[in-house]
Formats: C-alpha cells, structure tokens, sequence
C-alpha cells in the first residue's frame, strides 16, 4: 500500500472527510484491521485565506508548496491537495516535489467519462467560479461546463464560508442549493459537480433531479485506486 498525502485544513471539515473516507476506504476493500497509510499537512485556514483575499497568490503557493515538502519528507508516494480552490496554485505545488500531485480536475474528469456525462454542471466558491483556472481544467478533457446564474455565485460562496466552514447545516440553505442544481440540469448539465469540499454537507442525492458528483468522493476513489494498485 503506497503512502498517501494529504494538504488539508481548507477547511479542517473538508479534510477529516478526506480522512474518513480513504480510512474506510481501505477497510472494506481490505478488510480486517487494514487502514489507510496517511501523512497530514495541516494548515491555518486564516493565513492561507488572509493572503487569497490579498491577492498575494504567490505567499499561498509558497506556503502550501512547503506542505507538500514536508509531506514527501514523511514519505507520502503522492499528494492530494483537499480543496478546489486552492488548485490555483497547483503547479507551484507540483513543481516542488517530485511525487505526483493529483489534480483533483483531472480525476472528475475521468469521473464524468466513465459515467458517459458530456455537459456537467460546476458549484464552487466564487473565486473558483469567476476564474477558469478549474473549469478549464475539466473543460480540457473534452467537457462542456456550465455554471450557475452569476445571482446565485454570492449565495453559494456565503453558504460555504459562513455556513459549512463551521458545519452549519441549514435547511433553507439545502433548500436553495438544491434549486441551483436543478436549473443547471434543466439548462442541459448530464450531473453536477460539488466543487466544494464543504458542499458535500448539504447537498444529499434525493434532494435533487441530476446525478451529482462530490469532489470528495471522487477525489478519494482515485487516491484509494492508486494507493492499493
């Protein structure tokens, strides 16, 4: 079993799912005692969002790229970075390292072939949505991508930052991101991307009409089918 690596702390929910996840991961395809071999980066949320909303791009990459050092120093085989937003800075971060660093795009990508979807829909933070950093990523594999109304972006990004950052679950909210769902199948989307870690929270399959894809889930298959070729 390879040693899987994990930047986290954007947010901590986020990543405890990550945890969880590849542990039971493990343990069904295993099964016994077996659990998954994992080392653990774990940033300040705060100063990682400090220098985003700066716009100072480069002290987040040098800081989540010196993560991912530590990590290949504690032996991780590759990495997974624990949050969309933060793939922005994905190539300083790969650059820094000699170990895979898998971009969390690619394998939703894969994802969406291998379930014969063509247009997907993409929910995120506003910053993800706004730039095509993301989007395009997925959109290189040969996928339409649509995203929500430009109204509901703010609505999506508060939820995320006020809401689920701190496991607050409210069902008006559920209510709303079930309906922003909706008007993306209805405009054409074959599934939606959760492109927020924390969305995952909210969003339960029968509370909506089209297939969605959590980054999450996906995210940790891909780990657990490397890990364990």
């Amino acid at each position: 079993m390879q040693t899987i690596g994990l930047i986290g702390g954007l947010s901590w929910e986020s990543s405890a799912a990550y945890y969880e996840g590849l542990n039971k991961g493990v343990q069904e395809r295993l099964g016994g005692l077996h659990s998954a071999k994992v080392v653990l980066a774990s940033v300040d949320f705060a100063e990682v969002t400090a220098h985003q909303q700066a716009g100072d791009w480069e002290a987040v990459g040098a800081q989540l790229a010196d993560a991912a050092k530590g990590l290949e120093k504690a032996g991780a085989d590759f990495i997974l970075l624990c949050a969309t937003t933060f793939h922005q800075v994905y190539d300083t971060i790969a650059a820094a390292v000699t170990v895979p660093v898998v971009h969390l795009a690619d394998v939703l990508a894969a994802k969406c072939q291998e379930l014969g979807i063509s247009t997907v829909g993409f929910l995120s933070t506003a910053y993800t949505m706004e730039n095509d950093f993301f989007a395009q990523r997925i959109a290189s594999h040969g996928l339409d991508v649509n995203l929500p109304d430009p109204v509901h972006v703010e609505t999506l990004d508060s939820i995320i930052y006020n809401e689920l950052v701190f496991r607050v679950v409210n069902p008006s909210s559920r209510r709303r991101v079930a309906t922003i769902v909706d008007e993306l199948w209805d405009s054409g989307a074959q599934g939606v991307i959760l492109g927020a870690s924390e969305l995952s929270l909210l969003v339960r399959p029968e509370d909506v009409e089209v297939p969605v894809l959590d980054v999450i889930t996906v995210h940790v298959e891909a780990a657990l089918e490397r890990a364990l070729a």
